[in-house]
């Protein structure tokens, strides 16, 4: 029997071990599905200022609230949420949990889940804008 003692805990400190393991990933694989996100929509944010200036002059022209103005306001305020997000999320995230997988503490794997929701709003406006701007100069 106490020959199954030390058996006993190298099975219990291995599956531990695992569990702890399991959780980094999980993590690590949350931390890329986000930079995923910023990635896919970073590239946009050319296009999401050039279509600004095509609407600009038409929005002086026809006044802010026109369609256009509103286009043109929707973009500007992707952008800036684009700008806010990244911002804060630099603040919140090292280089180190960002670019090389470190472990997260429980109080960052929460702060990441919020992060997650965020930039997908972000993702949405993002795409929503580009989408209407275009649309609407495609009428012009």
């Amino acid at each position: 029997m106490k020959k199954c003692i030390p058996m006993v805990l190298a099975v219990l400190f291995l599956a531990i071990s695992c569990k702890e393991s399991d959780k980094s990933e999980e993590g690590t694989k949350q931390m890329k599905e986000v930079m995923a996100i910023h990635d896919e929509v970073m590239p946009k944010m050319g296009h999401l200022g050039k279509l600004v200036g095509q609407l600009k002059p038409m929005a002086d022209s026809l006044g802010m609230e026109s369609p256009q103005g509103k286009a043109m306001r929707d973009l500007q305020e992707a952008n800036r949420a684009m700008m806010d997000w990244m911002r804060g999320f630099g603040n919140t995230f090292d280089a180190e949990e960002i670019m090389k997988g470190k472990a997260l503490t429980p109080e960052k794997k929460a702060l990441l889940d919020e992060e997650e929701d965020k930039v997908k709003v972000v993702r949405e406006k993002i795409n929503t804008s580009i989408a209407n701007a275009e649309a609407l100069l495609a009428k012009e």
